[in-house]
């Protein structure tokens, strides 16, 4: 593949969808800290790979930042108290992503300890790279974007799999979400300064930080802080489409190369990290600070003020939402992350972690489900598909139970964007079958083997 190193495009992606943008509630809104919590409840696995193993027992006392579980493996990362106090219980507690995880859960004592090893080491970028490698899995770090893969294993590519350039991703396409952005405006030079980092340790050419065009303020602020920091990285402004933000149209928009169908963004020699994973990279590799908070956005008709908050992993959904007045008499249902690729929940009893980046309460109206139709075979699916899939064929398929012929019509390279459902008029649950039939594919592949 031939690969235009040192010419950043400014084009786009075939297909896509243009939803209401949703962010007038939050993006003026500077970053507040939330308030200490009295209790968080930190889930052993808030990543793809293998679950961490605790290793703290109940009754003992933790300060902020200690290692409260260990990596089980290779793809895997540890957890740390996000306050601190005693550890009340280890036990199963309901989790975001629907299913019951064995959890941590900490009382806070009131004082605010910190672990005493977090502090700059200031010549950080004359560590070996196997030192900086170690202190990014040490610090627990898990792509901050929502697909939360570790990043110390997406920062350790085969050696036949070279990179030559590193993309982030500040394009923050989904509707309603504002923390990147906020990010972007309040922390520029951390993000820059990670940026420089995990350069260092891929041994890339080049690196941009793709933003969409909605966001002019923060191709401004960070174009001016990569001069003074005399980083040569370019700051791309992206056309406003959604799933922009995504890794392979976010490669296709910025250099013009393509992921091969099933394959990585290593194959087109890139890697891509959320700016909120810079960020974090800087401060483990700099400060040996683990992942302990976020900033997360909370928004929506259905919550009397919405916010960009910074929050400690683990803190109730209850205790943020309060934070922010409560709930509106309308509200009718509460999404972590956006409208098109969020997971709805059912409780407000479970913790934000990692790859959270945002609560949307919609109203009752909005949360509506629409009765679903016979498909028209309209195509506007198809059109919409920023993979190039034929997603009406693919769920046909699915609903038949002919798992093998989907997996044949690249049902595995669906990414979950939500584009294809936005825009069929018969309302079809298409990403619920797309999701269930991906599932099976590798259920049915792992049991042929």
């Amino acid at each position: 593949m031939e690969r235009n190193l040192g010419l950043f495009k400014r084009g786009s992606f075939k297909g896509g969808v243009h939803p209401a943008e949703n962010k007038r509630w939050t993006e003026a809104k500077a970053v507040e800290k939330l308030p200490i919590p009295p209790e968080v409840i930190i889930p052993v696995q808030q990543h793809i790979g293998a679950p961490s193993r605790p290793v703290v027992a109940v009754g003992d006392k933790v300060r902020a930042g200690d290692p409260i579980s260990e990596a089980s493996g290779f793809v895997s990362v540890p957890a740390h108290a996000s306050i601190s106090g005693t550890v009340a219980a280890i036990e199963e507690r309901p989790h975001p992503l629907g299913m019951p995880v064995l959890s941590v859960v900490i009382k806070s004592d009131g004082e605010e300890a910190w672990n005493p090893d977090i502090a700059l080491q200031e010549d950080y970028l004359a560590l070996e790279r196997a030192e900086m490698i170690s202190r990014i899995r040490a610090a627990g770090l898990a792509g901050m974007g929502g697909a939360a893969f570790p990043t110390h294993v997406k920062l350790s590519p085969p050696a036949d799999k070279p990179v030559d350039t590193v993309l982030l991703n500040g394009a923050e396409c989904e509707p309603y979400l504002t923390s990147d952005h906020r990010l972007m405006l309040e922390k520029p030079a951390e993000i820059l300064l990670g940026l420089q980092i995990i350069v260092k340790l891929l041994g890339a050419k080049q690196a941009a930080i793709g933003i969409e065009n909605n966001k002019p303020d923060a191709v401004k602020l960070l174009r001016k802080k990569a001069s003074e920091l005399n980083l040569p990285y370019e700051i791309i402004p992206l056309k406003v489409k959604y799933p922009q933000g995504a890794e392979k149209q976010l490669i296709r928009a910025t250099t013009g190369r393509v992921v091969p169908a099933g394959g990585l963004p290593m194959e087109a020699g890139c890697v891509v990290q959320n700016v909120g994973t810079a960020a974090a990279v800087y401060d483990a590799v700099a400060w040996r600070r683990p992942l302990v908070e976020r900033i997360v956005t909370v928004t929506g008709k259905g919550i009397k003020e919405p916010k960009n908050l910074l929050v400690r992993i683990g803190t109730p959904y209850s205790f943020v939402l309060e934070h922010c007045g409560g709930l509106t008499q309308e509200a009718g249902k509460l999404i972590m992350g956006g409208p098109m690729m969020g997971l709805a929940q059912s409780s407000l009893e479970v913790p934000v972690i990692k790859g959270t980046s945002g609560l949307l309460v919609l109203d009752a109206r909005e949360g509506k489900k629409h009765e679903e139709r016979v498909c028209i075979s309209c195509a506007h699916c198809v059109d919409a598909c920023p993979m190039g899939l034929v997603p009406k064929q693919i769920v046909a398929l699915v609903r038949n139970g002919r798992i093998a012929e989907a997996g044949e019509n690249h049902a595995l390279d669906c990414i979950e964007c939500g584009s294809c459902a936005y825009v069929c008029p018969a309302h079809i649950n298409l990403v619920h079958w797309l999701r269930y039939g991906k599932s099976e594919i590798i259920r049915s592949r792992k049991k042929a083997v």
